[in-house]
């Protein structure tokens, strides 16, 4: 830890003030403070400390999907059963969550619990369709079903409802013991689901809302937001985005990414980093393609950042607030340090001298006369 500190440290006067700062302090914290990692498991229950087994019913689409695929009717109201089966030698508590699928600005589809927004194209949310109990207790090793209740809307539709079922254990004594250091694994299943009424096929369709500009992950960044407004999965996505001046064609910032997807009725905040560089006022403009096969969706969208935003995002920037003062700091120090040798040096010459002169003047005064 020693060498990694003092090779990180030397680099530091390179680095920008509050960039090295907001560095050391997370590495500090990464090393002081318990990080809870989530990950989905499978049902072998290791992890876990319990198993589950979907139970298919009679309208599966296919029994050989480990997650539920139901052909349903307008206002079809039905119970589909999960199993689980607790592996330890005590009561346990597991909770359940219900979560619509969304879309995250890598492009992969979150089933489990997310702070990503609704989409407002969304018109039947998965969490009003779907219920089931917040918590479950399992006898030790006992084994119990968690009904899910199913309550489809009374219009019929074209598409496809998805979601998530998310299964993790409340660890009861997790609040009553000391924080330990180092990485504490929390694993919890996620069980898609997909509802869905006919067979008519619905083709993805992409809708441009806004671009502007924000932080990410503290660092000054452009956001390209659009929609899937279809009840349909986007598959094999490739995003590209040019951010250029509105009066120009000179491409400052560029970000392309492939192997997306997109959940239907979602929204995706697609990130385009501006590498470090200080958010400048004015107007931009970005030149957008998507495409996905033979589909593809362009915009030229123009968007203007203000005075306020970008004194506000650079304040907050890790990377550039107090950069200027760090520069001046830097060379305060450098020119007080060579001062204060210089300062030094003249004085050691100086009394170097008087003590040559004295020693002369006595020399002097020692010599006979002739």
């Amino acid at each position: 830890m020693i060498i990694s500190v003092s090779a990180f440290l030397k680099r530091g006067i390179a680095m920008k003030k509050k960039h090295l700062l907001f560095l050391v302090a997370t590495f500090i914290v990464t090393m002081l403070m318990p990080i809870k990692t989530y990950a989905e498991a499978n049902s072998g229950g290791n992890a876990t400390g319990f198993t589950y087994e979907t139970i298919k019913p009679d309208n599966q689409k296919s029994q050989d999907t480990g997650y539920f695929d139901l052909k349903m009717t307008p206002g079809q109201k039905q119970t589909v059963k999960i199993k689980l089966k607790n592996l330890a030698s005590e009561e346990v508590e597991i909770s359940v969550r219900l979560n619509g699928a969304k879309t995250n600005a890598n492009g992969v589809i979150e089933y489990g619990p997310t702070t990503i927004k609704k989409d407002n194209s969304l018109k039947y949310d998965f969490e009003s369709i779907v219920k089931a109990p917040e918590t479950v207790k399992l006898p030790a090793n006992g084994e119990k079903d968690v009904d899910i209740e199913l309550t489809m809307p009374e219009a019929s539709f074209d598409g496809v409802i998805s979601g998530g079922i998310q299964l993790q254990k409340i660890e009861k004594e997790e609040a009553s013991k000391p924080k330990k250091t180092g990485v504490i694994n929390k694993y919890a299943y996620v069980i898609g689901m997909l509802l869905s009424e006919t067979d008519n096929e619905v083709q993805p369709n992409l809708e441009l809302n806004k671009v502007y500009a924000e932080l990410n992950n503290f660092r000054n960044t452009f956001f390209v937001n659009f929609s899937n407004v279809q009840p349909a999965y986007l598959e094999n996505m490739t995003t590209q985005v040019q951010i250029m001046k509105d009066s120009s064609d000179e491409v400052l910032y560029e970000t392309k990414r492939s192997g997306m997807r997109m959940a239907p009725n979602s929204l995706i905040d697609f990130p385009v980093s501006m590498e470090g560089d200080r958010m400048v006022p004015g107007d931009y403009r970005a030149k957008i393609l998507v495409t996905s096969g033979d589909k593809k969706w362009e915009w030229n969208e123009k968007f203007k950042v203000t005075d306020e935003e970008a004194d506000k995002f650079n304040n907050q920037d890790a990377g550039l607030e107090d950069v200027q003062t760090f520069n001046w700091q830097l060379i305060a120090g450098i020119v007080g340090g060579v001062l204060a040798l210089a300062v030094i040096i003249f004085l050691v010459i100086r009394t170097v001298n008087k003590k040559k002169q004295a020693k002369k003047k006595q020399a002097r005064k020692k010599k006979p006369k002739k």
